[in-house]
Order: structure tokens, then C-alpha cells, then sequence
């Protein structure tokens, strides 16, 4: 039995801000391809899906004179670091396992290495599916960020993926 629920954290206040703020349906895409990945790689699917959810929840907005400013974003952005923190304080809130909680912030730290000095880090197996469900989905100049979802079909999706989740665990069971 899970602590929580995608839907649990989708229904969340604090997660709806700042889902909304990078991109809904892109957290989704990448909590499927996260669940899926870890599948593959025999990665827990739960936490995997939480931290593809999640990922992006540390970005912030940069606009210049009123409109997007992407190359601004990308020499300034520390959003893996900012998600990490705001990720973790969420799941606790939540209720989730301290020690899921962590190693979901860990993975949402490391997702990318656009903040980092050097690309040269070692990631764990979830790290390194998130990287890869958060590249699945990207596109030119940052605009998965702007697709959008309605609120229905949103948490019809992640109903279905808690679903998934709950019957891989009970195969594993």
C-alpha cells in the first residue's frame, strides 16, 4: 500500500501552482514515460512516477519586457534545485515515506544537468529514468512547457497511472 497517490499529490494546493507554472500535461507525459522506464529497468514505478510528476516544480518564469525569454531561463535556471526542495517539503506534508520523499527529491535534483557546472555526474538508476522520461517529452525552445490539459482528463490520467502503479506492486507483492 502506497502512502500517496499521484492523485493525492495532483489535488494538493501548493502542486497545482506550481504544475501549472511549467506545465501539466509535460509532468504527466513524463510521470508515464517515468513509470514506464522504470518498468523496463526494474526501477520502483511509484517513485519513479512521483518524481516524473514532479520534476519540474522548482521553475521559475523568465520574461523579459513581457514575453518569454528562454535564453535567460537557460544561463539562470536552477529549477532541479528549487523542485528538489519544494518536491520534498510536499511529499512530507503529504505523508509520504521520509525516505521515498528523499530519494524522489534526489531524482528531481538530477534530472537535468542545465544548472550544473560539468555534465559529468553519476546517477543512480531513478535519476537517470527521470532524465530520460524528462527528454522524452521536450521540445524545441522549451515549448512542452506550454502544452496544455484540462482538469478532468489531467487526473483521469493520473487515476489511470495509480492504477498501473497499484497492480505492478501487487504483481511484485
Amino acid at each position: 500500500m502506497r502512502d500517496v497517490t499521484l492523485i493525492d499529490i495532483f489535488h494538493h494546493h501548493i502542486a497545482q501552482k506550481f504544475l501549472n507554472r511549467s506545465g501539466l500535461a509535460h509532468a504527466i507525459a513524463v510521470s508515464y514515460h517515468a513509470f514506464q522506464l522504470a518498468k523496463e529497468h526494474n526501477v520502483d514505478v511509484d517513485i519513479a512516477a512521483k518524481a516524473g510528476l514532479l520534476h519540474d516544480m522548482g521553475h521559475y518564469t523568465w520574461y523579459r519586457n513581457g514575453k518569454w525569454d528562454y535564453d535567460l531561463y537557460k544561463q539562470n535556471d536552477i529549477h532541479p534545485i528549487k523542485g528538489a526542495e519544494r518536491a520534498h517539503k510536499l511529499l512530507i506534508r503529504l505523508g509520504e515515506n521520509p525516505v521515498k520523499a528523499k530519494t524522489i527529491a534526489l531524482a528531481i535534483l538530477f534530472h537535468t544537468d542545465s544548472f550544473l557546472p560539468t555534465n559529468d555526474i553519476v546517477r543512480t538508476p531513478l535519476q537517470q529514468i527521470v532524465k530520460w522520461a524528462d527528454e522524452k517529452d521536450e521540445e524545441e525552445g522549451g515549448m512542452h512547457h506550454y502544452r496544455t490539459i484540462d482538469f478532468d482528463r489531467a487526473k483521469e490520467s493520473l487515476s489511470r497511472l495509480d492504477g498501473w502503479i497499484d497492480l505492478e506492486h501487487k504483481k511484485l507483492g
